[in-house]
Protein backbone atom coordinates (compact mmCIF):
# COMPACT_ATOMS: atom_id res chain seq x y z
CA UNK A 1 0.00 0.00 0.00
CA UNK A 2 2.92 2.23 0.79
CA UNK A 3 3.87 2.60 -2.54
CA UNK A 4 0.30 3.11 -4.54
CA UNK A 5 -0.49 5.98 -2.57
CA UNK A 6 -3.05 4.11 -1.00
CA UNK A 7 -3.44 3.67 3.20
CA UNK A 8 -5.88 1.68 4.67
CA UNK A 9 -7.94 4.73 6.21
CA UNK A 10 -6.79 7.81 3.71
CA UNK A 11 -9.18 10.93 4.11
CA UNK A 12 -8.35 12.56 0.83
CA UNK A 13 -11.00 12.72 -1.78
CA UNK A 14 -11.07 10.75 -4.56
CA UNK A 15 -10.31 13.58 -6.73
CA UNK A 16 -7.12 13.98 -4.94
CA UNK A 17 -5.68 10.23 -5.66
CA UNK A 18 -2.87 9.92 -7.73
CA UNK A 19 -3.93 7.48 -11.21
CA UNK A 20 -1.55 4.86 -9.44
CA UNK A 21 -3.73 4.54 -6.23
CA UNK A 22 -6.96 4.04 -8.62
CA UNK A 23 -5.50 1.58 -11.03
CA UNK A 24 -4.63 -0.48 -7.68
CA UNK A 25 -7.85 -0.41 -6.35
CA UNK A 26 -9.46 -1.42 -9.57
CA UNK A 27 -6.63 -4.14 -9.68
CA UNK A 28 -7.85 -5.59 -6.30
CA UNK A 29 -11.40 -5.41 -7.34
CA UNK A 30 -10.81 -7.10 -10.59
CA UNK A 31 -9.02 -9.92 -8.38
CA UNK A 32 -12.27 -10.27 -6.38
CA UNK A 33 -11.48 -8.10 -3.27
CA UNK A 34 -14.78 -6.66 -2.06
CA UNK A 35 -14.37 -2.81 -1.82
CA UNK A 36 -16.06 -0.38 0.99
CA UNK A 37 -16.71 3.00 1.60
CA UNK A 38 -17.20 3.05 5.24
CA UNK A 39 -19.09 5.55 7.46
CA UNK A 40 -20.93 6.46 4.14
CA UNK A 41 -22.44 10.05 4.92
CA UNK A 42 -20.00 11.44 7.42
CA UNK A 43 -16.48 12.51 7.73
CA UNK A 44 -14.65 12.18 4.22
CA UNK A 45 -16.87 10.59 2.47
CA UNK A 46 -19.31 11.74 -0.75
CA UNK A 47 -21.06 10.97 -3.33
CA UNK A 48 -17.57 11.83 -5.28
CA UNK A 49 -16.06 8.18 -4.08
CA UNK A 50 -19.40 6.42 -5.46
CA UNK A 51 -18.52 7.87 -8.94
CA UNK A 52 -14.80 7.40 -9.17
CA UNK A 53 -14.05 4.69 -7.30
CA UNK A 54 -14.39 0.69 -8.30
CA UNK A 55 -16.41 0.18 -5.06
CA UNK A 56 -18.77 -2.86 -4.25
CA UNK A 57 -21.06 -1.66 -0.79
CA UNK A 58 -21.49 1.46 1.13
CA UNK A 59 -22.05 1.12 4.58
CA UNK A 60 -24.27 3.60 6.30
CA UNK A 61 -22.72 5.28 9.21
CA UNK A 62 -24.07 4.08 12.58
CA UNK A 63 -25.21 7.39 13.52
CA UNK A 64 -27.76 7.47 11.07
CA UNK A 65 -29.07 4.02 11.38
CA UNK A 66 -29.57 4.50 15.24
CA UNK A 67 -31.76 7.03 14.40
CA UNK A 68 -34.04 5.08 12.05
CA UNK A 69 -36.70 4.13 14.66
CA UNK A 70 -36.97 7.45 16.34
CA UNK A 71 -35.78 10.85 13.53
CA UNK A 72 -37.66 11.26 10.54
CA UNK A 73 -34.88 13.05 8.86
CA UNK A 74 -32.20 9.94 9.86
CA UNK A 75 -35.35 7.67 8.85
CA UNK A 76 -34.87 9.41 5.34
CA UNK A 77 -31.35 9.61 4.79
CA UNK A 78 -31.22 5.43 4.94
CA UNK A 79 -33.94 5.18 2.41
CA UNK A 80 -32.16 7.65 0.48
CA UNK A 81 -28.56 5.73 1.06
CA UNK A 82 -30.12 2.40 0.23
CA UNK A 83 -32.39 3.82 -2.76
CA UNK A 84 -28.99 5.05 -4.37
CA UNK A 85 -26.90 2.67 -3.37
CA UNK A 86 -29.01 0.15 -5.38
CA UNK A 87 -29.54 2.08 -8.35
CA UNK A 88 -25.97 2.14 -8.93
CA UNK A 89 -25.81 -1.59 -8.58
CA UNK A 90 -24.41 -1.46 -5.15
CA UNK A 91 -25.06 -3.60 -2.08
CA UNK A 92 -25.95 -1.63 1.09
CA UNK A 93 -24.93 -2.43 4.66
CA UNK A 94 -26.11 -0.81 7.62
CA UNK A 95 -24.05 -0.10 10.34
CA UNK A 96 -24.75 -0.07 14.18
CA UNK A 97 -27.91 -2.30 14.28
CA UNK A 98 -28.45 -2.67 18.05
CA UNK A 99 -32.12 -3.47 18.37
CA UNK A 100 -34.50 -6.03 16.52
CA UNK A 101 -36.72 -3.29 15.77
CA UNK A 102 -34.25 -1.12 13.87
CA UNK A 103 -33.28 -4.49 12.02
CA UNK A 104 -36.29 -4.97 10.68
CA UNK A 105 -36.64 -1.85 9.21
CA UNK A 106 -33.90 -2.25 7.65
CA UNK A 107 -34.88 -5.24 6.11
CA UNK A 108 -38.09 -3.48 5.05
CA UNK A 109 -35.92 -0.51 3.47
CA UNK A 110 -34.12 -3.45 1.29
CA UNK A 111 -31.10 -3.14 3.24
CA UNK A 112 -28.40 -6.01 1.95
CA UNK A 113 -26.34 -6.72 5.11
CA UNK A 114 -26.35 -5.19 8.63
CA UNK A 115 -23.73 -5.22 11.58
CA UNK A 116 -23.76 -3.82 14.91
CA UNK A 117 -24.09 -5.16 18.48
CA UNK A 118 -27.27 -6.96 18.08
CA UNK A 119 -25.62 -9.59 15.87
CA UNK A 120 -22.36 -9.32 17.60
CA UNK A 121 -19.38 -7.80 19.64
CA UNK A 122 -15.54 -7.27 18.18
CA UNK A 123 -13.78 -10.44 19.21
CA UNK A 124 -10.54 -12.09 18.60
CA UNK A 125 -10.00 -14.78 15.22
CA UNK A 126 -10.45 -17.71 18.15
CA UNK A 127 -13.32 -16.31 19.58
CA UNK A 128 -14.96 -15.33 16.36
CA UNK A 129 -14.53 -19.19 14.97
CA UNK A 130 -16.15 -20.48 18.21
CA UNK A 131 -19.06 -18.10 17.34
CA UNK A 132 -19.99 -18.35 13.80
CA UNK A 133 -19.94 -22.10 14.68
CA UNK A 134 -22.93 -21.66 17.72
CA UNK A 135 -24.69 -18.00 16.42
CA UNK A 136 -28.08 -18.36 15.27
CA UNK A 137 -26.47 -14.69 13.15
CA UNK A 138 -24.59 -17.47 10.64
CA UNK A 139 -27.50 -17.69 7.97
CA UNK A 140 -25.75 -19.85 5.70
CA UNK A 141 -27.84 -20.70 2.30
CA UNK A 142 -30.95 -19.09 3.64
CA UNK A 143 -31.91 -15.57 2.82
CA UNK A 144 -31.83 -12.52 5.14
CA UNK A 145 -35.36 -11.75 5.15
CA UNK A 146 -36.63 -15.51 5.70
CA UNK A 147 -34.14 -14.90 8.75
CA UNK A 148 -35.42 -11.56 10.22
CA UNK A 149 -39.04 -13.40 10.83
CA UNK A 150 -36.93 -15.50 13.03
CA UNK A 151 -35.03 -13.46 14.41
CA UNK A 152 -31.66 -14.55 13.03
CA UNK A 153 -29.37 -12.80 10.43
CA UNK A 154 -26.31 -10.88 9.56
CA UNK A 155 -25.91 -11.48 5.88
CA UNK A 156 -28.90 -9.77 4.55
CA UNK A 157 -29.75 -11.82 1.33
Amino acid sequence: MATSGLSGRSPKAPSSWTPSALEHLAALSQMGVVLSIDDFGTGYTSLAHIKRLPIHEIKIDKSFVLGLATNHRDAMIVRSVIELGHNLGLSVVAEGVETQGILASLAQLGCDQAQGYLIGRPQDIKSCKSWLAASPWNPGPATWRDLTRSKASCRMR
